[in-house]
């Protein structure tokens, strides 16, 4: 799986949930589990409710993704 096969979308964060996980609605109204970038928590990115961020996910598993950007 290439780079570009990622579905990329944008949403808000829900809720925290444990182990570094997020709940997310994004703009379709779709509600999936995110989880964050390895370069976000590298620089220690600090995540709020009601954020805006950028969710990359696959087209096997459309129930999860992964937080890459905070608008």
């Amino acid at each position: 799986m290439s780079k570009s096969d990622v579905i990329e979308l944008t949403g808000k964060i829900e809720e925290f949930l444990p182990a570094g996980t997020f709940r997310v609605r994004l703009e379709s109204g779709q509600i999936v589990i995110a989880h964050l970038s390895g370069k976000m928590r590298l620089n220690k990115i600090r995540l709020s409710l009601a954020d805006r961020v950028k969710v990359e996910m696959t087209p096997y598993d459309l129930t999860k993704g992964r937080i890459t950007f905070r608008y």
